[in-house]
């Protein structure tokens, strides 16, 4: 869920969403990236992220290349806001973790599955074990 996770992504997502809300610019970015999407398009992405996470195809690219593109957006925003409060620094930092997924395509599900079906030997208490958080 949103509200929950390893500690070093619990900062990430209101750091993404700060990025992304609270500069107009970013705003405005935002919305050209999304404004024409169909709900078509809202069904199909609601049908496949779920199996194909960020490898999810999407408009000749990929789901990844997206979350790329509102990372570029919601850094933009956050030191933009940091640079208007005159504060010394922004909090790009909390994004850290949404960039390696990002780019890497890794997602934390796939670090769950991939530790049940290997590690854990389908052992699906184990996650309470290795992630109480």
């Amino acid at each position: 869920g949103a509200d929950g996770g390893p500690w070093r992504v619990l900062c990430a997502l209101p750091a993404l969403w700060v990025g992304l809300l609270y500069d107009s610019v970013a705003q405005d970015a935002a919305w050209q990236l999304v404004k024409d999407w169909s709900i078509a398009e809202h069904d199909d992405l609601r049908r496949e992220v779920p199996k194909r996470a960020l490898n999810t195809p999407f408009r000749g690219r990929t789901l990844r290349d997206v979350a790329l593109d509102v990372l570029e957006i919601a850094a933009g925003g956050l030191k933009r806001r940091a640079a208007a409060g005159g504060f010394a620094a922004d909090e790009c930092a909390f994004l850290d973790v949404l960039w390696q997924i990002a780019r890497s395509g890794h997602t934390l599900a796939d670090t769950l599955l991939d530790a049940y079906r290997n590690r854990w030997g389908e052992n699906l208490p184990q996650i309470f074990r290795e992630f109480n958080y």
